[in-house]
């Protein structure tokens, strides 16, 4: 009973202190009622502060052009100009370097050393091997209309079932290097291989269209030699009368003529078996 008496008496003295814990001075916000805070709540900013400067904003004018800019900025950014300092105005000599005249500029082609009119002067040759060539014409190297000749016959023998790429590449080669070799004898002026190349690649548009026959007609007969030989005969006049334009070597077309009929005749027999 006495332990009971101990602890009611202990609370009895506790309970003052809790309820001065919890509860406030009604008087303690009075201050800030009546506008008299402390001066560690003063949360108002000073009216003017003394900071070594006068703050100063600067302000800008959209008319920039009338705007008078000084001699120390023109001098430091070359592009502006004194009337008109916002925008970007080069000078002659920044003219003259950066920028290029490009109507004076070469054509694609000829910078690719492609010229398409000697390109059709000997296509026309080969076609009409009786009409005349400049010499000029002929002397020009050119490889892309061999090329294309020769993957159009490659492509005519292959839709009559006969894959003879490495055919035509082979012999091609061969007999360009050939006939290189012999008309380097023949020839005083001398010759380049790259002509050997071009005109025998040109001259090769007949025997095309001969390979193009054949895939809608048969040449095992007597149609198909006809054919063959009028295809043999048409590339070799061709060649020949090319070289000796080419190469100037008057009264020796029989002699061209002759090798050119065997090369272009192992190319006949492919054509055809």
């Amino acid at each position: 009973m006495s332990n009971y008496n101990e602890q009611y008496q202990f609370q009895q003295q506790q309970q003052p202190q809790q309820q001065d814990y919890w509860m406030h001075d009604p008087n303690q916000y009075a201050g800030f009622e009546q506008g008299q805070a402390d001066s560690s709540y003063n949360f108002e900013m000073p009216v003017q502060q003394d900071f070594g400067k006068e703050l100063d904003f600067q302000t800008f004018d959209a008319n920039v052009g009338n705007v008078q800019q000084s001699a120390d900025m023109y001098g430091a950014n070359p592009y502006l100009n004194g009337a008109d300092a916002g925008y970007y105005q080069p000078g002659p000599a920044a003219a003259g370097d950066k920028f290029e005249d490009f109507e004076d500029e070469p054509p694609l082609l000829e910078e690719l050393g492609i010229n398409p009119d000697f390109i059709l002067q000997k296509t026309l040759t080969v076609l009409n091997p009786f009409r005349s060539a400049e010499a000029a014409a002929m002397q020009d190297t050119d490889f892309a209309g061999p090329l294309v000749f020769c993957l159009t016959f490659g492509a005519f023998l292959l839709l009559s079932g006969k894959v003879h790429f490495s055919y035509i590449y082979g012999i091609g080669v061969m007999g360009c290097v050939g006939m290189w070799a012999l008309l380097s004898l023949m020839s005083t002026s001398g010759v380049a291989l790259g002509t050997v190349i071009t005109v025998l690649g040109y001259c090769i548009l007949p025997m095309v269209g001969l390979s193009g026959v054949n895939v809608v007609l048969s040449l095992q007969g007597y149609t198909g030699i006809v054919l063959t030989s009028i295809a043999i005969g048409w590339c070799s006049l061709s060649a020949s009368k090319l070289f000796v334009t080419a190469l100037s070597m008057d009264h020796q077309q029989p002699l061209v003529m002759y090798p050119c009929a065997l090369l272009y005749g192992v190319f006949a027999l492919i054509t055809i078996f």
